[in-house]
């Protein structure tokens, strides 16, 4: 159904439109989508003759500070936070609406001697203003756009129309397929764009690093900041690594009920000690990752709480709060092993989804070593759940 991402870029590169999806749950729209630096009268006649909506151009933080573009309004109470900037048009434009002047426009902007006084304000295009980490930030067409023209190695302007249907509805996804046939136009969603970028993009940094002695031995603990929202996680290495390792490896979600307060409605205290264990003995790579209560925060986790309390089960209860049944995601996992060298690995886990998300991500499988903590009678049913709901191997 969808194209890849390196299919889509390819395309661009070359000039081409392309067609991007969001998610069913947020606009739920597709629009056309090119290449500021690549852009011809035709690409633009394409765009509002079959895609009838706003011809909007989205640029990334350095071209709207040349541009000296800024926010149409002060406060944006737009439902998506849609961040229009001035309408302009080059001013070698004449009325500035032709195909052939729009296209004028985009490629003055994607040119980099041009500034603030080769464009007339108001005008034909309509600048809107990327955030500065692109769909890791806001998972929208605007800075999919600047993502893809980066990734495309050229300047970050692109031009996005919304694709609206002959009867002013807007077009969905099957009425999408077909127009991207018919046109024979690459068709993608933003969220592998995301999962591209998790996969390509070096998204932490390296902060510190100390010798951590335990109680189960010494450990070198290496702390990692995620660059988009500052999001922090620990490595905990035993042992000598290179990249011919294929280390034992536990990444282990964050509880504070079960790791610092011993609950017994969870394994994972117990989960956290045996691993300890098993690496201070064979060696390998401890991952901490900060995800309270599989993603959903530890207030939210409590509430979970109360509601298996009254009778739900974790999965229901999770369900219930209008969250999924687990929210975690494993690339900072993923970007931390590649950090620190290591390609392949032995995963220390009783959980299918980690081994999945983990291989989307780039690391290399190599084994399983599971890791069954005995039921105590508090925490069965949760064990049961977890098998029976969640796929966990026990």
């Amino acid at each position: 159904m969808f194209n890849t991402i390196d299919e889509a870029i390819a395309d661009l590169k070359l000039g081409k439109a392309i067609i991007v999806c969001d998610d069913e749950n947020r606009e739920n729209e597709g629009d056309f989508l090119a290449i500021a630096e690549k852009m011809t009268p035709e690409t633009v006649n394409l765009m509002i003759t079959h895609g009838k909506g706003l011809l909007c151009s989205p640029v990334g933080l350095e071209v709207a500070k040349r541009l000296g573009l800024e926010p149409m309004v002060r406060r944006n109470r737009d439902n998506m936070q849609t961040a229009f900037s001035q309408s302009i048009d080059h001013i070698d434009c004449t009325t500035g609406i032709s195909a052939y002047e729009r296209s004028l426009t985009l490629l003055k902007m994607a040119d980099s001697t041009t500034a603030i006084n080769d464009f007339r304000a108001p005008g034909h295009i309509f600048p809107l203003l990327a955030k500065k980490h692109g769909v890791m930030e806001r998972p929208g067409h605007t800075e999919a756009a600047v993502d893809l023209a980066r990734l495309a190695g050229c300047s970050e302007v692109a031009a996005i129309c919304e694709i609206i249907n002959p009867d002013g509805t807007m077009s969905r996804l099957p009425e999408l397929i077909e127009l991207a046939k018919k046109f024979e136009l690459k068709l993608i969603h933003i969220k592998d764009l995301i999962d591209y970028r998790k996969l390509n993009d070096k998204l932490i940094e390296r902060i510190a690093s100390s010798k951590l002695p335990t109680k189960y031995g010494s450990f070198e603990m290496v702390g990692f900041r995620c660059v988009v929202d500052n999001q922090e996680a620990v490595a905990l290495v035993k042992g000598s690594l290179d990249s011919n390792s294929v280390p034992l490896v536990r990444i282990h979600s964050e509880c504070l009920t079960g790791d610092g307060f011993g609950s017994l409605r969870c394994d994972c205290g117990e989960q956290l000690a045996a691993s300890f264990k098993q690496i201070e003995e064979e060696g390998g790579i401890l991952i901490y990752l900060r995800q309270e209560g599989r993603g959903i925060g530890l207030l939210n986790k409590i509430k979970a709480y109360a509601l298996q309390d009254q009778g739900m089960d974790t999965v229901e209860a999770n369900l219930h709060l209008g969250f999924p049944d687990d929210m975690r995601d494993y690339y900072l996992a993923a970007q931390i092993l590649r950090d620190l060298g290591i390609n392949s690995i032995n995963l220390l886990s009783n959980n299918p989804r980690k081994f999945s998300a983990l291989e989307k991500y780039g690391v290399k499988i190599a084994g399983r070593k599971e890791l069954i903590i005995p039921a105590n009678q508090v925490n069965k049913d949760y064990l049961d759940v977890k098998v029976s709901k969640l796929g966990h191997m026990l």
